[in-house]
């Protein structure tokens, strides 16, 4: 595709780019590996090439910014209870059917109302609400790469810890070297089986699981988010896959987030995720042997608690995004001294 091109402040140019013939250039930062036209952009609408270079137009101009309950992530084993200073900017390399922040992750930065706030501002602003961290959320940190990198260096530099809320679809180079700032990632993964992850997203399923190989690799503290959507993702087949490669992973203590689907989009047809379909699927992920099982976008199930998987003596106790208690000691379960996989002050 093709549009008007403006070098102005918020250009930048970006990183893990090719040249290619005829002043074409490649994109390396995510699996979609664009090939992109001089005057065209990639798949994000945030990457484009203009004159034989790539640039960045999602640098320093977020158009969301907000203070959340670090629960609302979901992160439930990362400074439970804190708050943490929340950032976006326009642009996504999905385009999932089911996409909550279409409104601002289907568009390019320069079509939506955005503020003017480099790197060094977010960080002074965090510090300035007393904020213990940071994250990239709402839509695709990876299409902000440099401005979500820039942030970071800063931040780790600061004391400040940083949060990634992605869809994993990302180069192993560009992670790597994120990961040196980065201290904890949830992961959207949305399917066990490639073809609905194409259907559903336009992506892949592998290079999201070597996304989360990696991370866990790397000490970046990881959860998992996985929505359950009626006729997509649903099923028993598809949660017994996404627990079997957790466990051959040895990522059983790794948080599992089941999240309820509510229509949207364009899946404004499809109903909401049952009940029984959330309960079956914790039931599935207990029986093979997941530790931290949680449901999301419902209240008042026993599974939005934290419990301890040797005793089951409740370690946390949440109403929604709120901690009602927090009875972690040191890391560990009060009861048996059972230690608690997370990151807790």
């Amino acid at each position: 595709m093709s549009r008007i091109i403006s070098n102005d402040k918020f250009s930048k140019l970006a990183l893990y780019a090719e040249k290619e013939k005829n002043n074409a250039v490649k994109c390396r930062l995510c699996p979609h590996n664009c090939l992109i036209q001089v005057n065209h952009y990639g798949i994000c609408k945030v990457r484009q090439n203009i004159n034989g270079d790539l640039f960045t137009t999602a640098y320093g101009n977020p158009c969301s910014v907000s203070i959340d309950p670090i629960e609302k992530k979901p992160l439930y084993h990362f400074l439970p209870g804190t708050e943490i200073f929340s950032l976006a900017t326009a642009g996504c390399n999905f385009h999932c059917l089911n996409c909550q922040n279409y409104t601002i992750s289907q568009f390019a930065p320069e079509d939506l109302r955005h503020y003017n706030i480099p790197p060094e501002n977010i960080v002074e602003q965090a510090i300035h609400l007393h904020q213990k961290s940071i994250a990239f959320t709402y839509t695709e940190p990876t299409v902000f790469y440099e401005y979500m990198l820039d942030i970071a260096k800063l931040a780790r530099k600061e004391g400040l810890k940083t949060v990634m809320v992605t869809n994993g679809f990302i180069n192993p180079e560009p992670l790597n070297e994120l990961c040196s700032y980065l201290d904890a990632a949830n992961i959207d993964l949305k399917s066990m089986d490639d073809n609905i992850y194409r259907k559903l997203t336009g992506g892949k399923l592998q290079p999201v699981l070597d996304t989360i190989l990696a991370l866990n690799e790397r000490n970046v503290w990881v959860e998992i988010t996985h929505l359950l959507i009626p006729g997509f993702t649903d099923n028993e087949r598809n949660i017994d896959a996404l627990c079997m490669w957790m466990l051959d992973n040895k990522l059983d203590d790794v948080p599992l987030h089941f999240s309820r689907f509510f229509p949207n989009y364009k899946l404004k047809n499809t109903p909401p995720t049952s009940l029984d379909s959330l309960l079956q699927a914790e039931k599935i992920a207990s029986n093979a042997g997941i530790k931290h099982i949680y449901t999301g976008n419902i209240s008042g199930l026993k599974s939005e608690n934290t419990y301890c998987p040797n005793c089951g003596k409740l370690l946390i106790q949440r109403q929604g995004y709120k901690i009602a208690g927090n009875f972690i000691k040191n890391g560990k379960c009060p009861e048996c001294d059972e230690k608690i996989a997370g990151i807790w002050e």
